[in-house]
């Protein structure tokens, strides 16, 4: 029935709903290995990775993870997964013109919202709400 991968939807929630990048790290790049190493998939992975270096403290890992990003973005349509792909590159694009003046205006890290476009794939993401994936443990 449903056209969006598990991994996917997870990601969306980790993104949008829980803001745990490094585990939207863990799920896309699952995911990325899984279909076949997608630049688009990676782009997304980028991004949610930019976040979380930016998070820790780490500025020039999360330029380039943004960079790295919207340069893979850039040549899908606006309404790639479902998704309004331009809105996050659009939000990107500020994010990362913000980390690149950083030195001389500091700012707190803050989410970016990935907005659906598909209703299926929202109420793909309200069954994940209902039932969220489990994280592995740490050893």
């Amino acid at each position: 029935m449903a056209s969006y991968d598990r991994l996917y939807v997870a990601y969306l929630y980790y993104f949008n709903d829980l803001r745990d990048y490094f585990e939207c790290h863990e799920v896309m790049e699952e995911l990325w290995l899984e279909e076949g190493r997608s630049p688009l998939y990676q782009g997304l992975l980028q991004i949610a990775v930019g976040l979380y270096h930016h998070a820790n403290g780490n500025v020039s890992g999360s330029i380039k993870l943004f960079s790295a990003g919207l340069e893979k973005l850039a040549p899908y349509p606006g309404d790639s997964l479902g998704i309004d792909l331009n809105k996050l590159i659009q939000d990107s694009e500020l994010y990362l013109s913000k980390l690149v003046r950083f030195a001389d205006e500091p700012f707190a890290p803050y989410d970016l919202d990935i907005q659906i476009l598909d209703l299926e794939l929202e109420d793909l993401l309200a069954e994940i709400r209902l039932d969220p994936p489990q994280q592995e443990e740490e050893a």
